[in-house]
């Protein structure tokens, strides 16, 4: 690297390759930490995107190969271009971006500079179908999520989960019913004073149970 620079909300920096100049638009994040030093600036890796235009060759470098993927789909959306893609990974991170998508969270996104209500909704709807896996991800994990501040209490449901796999009851199944069950918790605290976890295995089966038997019926 040569030299880094910011102009209004670009970043820079001139990157010499064999005694040709090359400037490349980066991120905010990694432009800070190469001036800050976070990074070293002898050695730097960098995934490239070649926008080519009539009048010019428009560099864009990312630290990772996802950053560059992302926004190639965001630059593949009607009326999106390159600097409005920067603007939404400059603001936000992947994972963020995904979560206002999955949520449809229209005021995030129109956060970003350039970016009005039409965009957004165009943006929201396109990227949605664009990243259907990592959406079911992030919505599996969150439905995954349970809770739990106590330590020892959150062992317990871990075991009651594999116990009750252990016992043939289908995972999906499981999953639905553990926030219940975590949500008794208190109740059984109360009544039980010491919550064993032969009480919670016991309290899951009926739970499961009931919820079979209505199937059959």
């Amino acid at each position: 690297m040569v030299e880094l620079w910011q102009t209004n909300q670009k970043f820079f920096i001139l990157i010499n390759c064999q005694g040709l100049g090359y400037e490349v638009q980066i991120l905010e994040s990694f432009f800070l930490k190469l001036k800050t030093n976070q990074i070293s600036n002898k050695n730097i890796t960098l995934w490239i995107k070649h926008i080519k235009k009539e009048d010019s060759d428009l560099l864009f470098g990312f630290i990772s190969k996802e950053q560059k993927n992302f926004f190639i789909e965001i630059l593949s959306i009607r009326g999106v271009g390159s600097q409005i893609s920067m603007g939404i990974l400059n603001k936000f991170t992947i994972n963020e971006v995904i979560s206002a998508i999955r949520t449809q969270n229209k005021k995030l996104i129109c956060s970003v500079p350039g970016i009005g209500q039409k965009m957004s909704d165009r943006l929201i709807l396109e990227l949605k179908s664009k990243f259907k896996s990592e959406i079911s991800f992030a919505e599996e994990k969150d439905n995954d999520e349970l809770d739990i501040k106590d330590p020892q209490m959150n062992k317990m449901m871990e075991d009651l989960q594999l116990t009750l796999q252990s016992l043939n009851y289908k995972n999906k199944e499981i999953k639905t019913i553990l926030p219940i069950i975590v949500k008794d918790v208190d109740l059984l605290t109360k009544k039980e004073n010491n919550l064993s976890f032969e009480n919670l295995l016991k309290l899951a089966m009926n739970y499961l149970d009931t919820e079979s038997s209505k199937i059959v019926s």
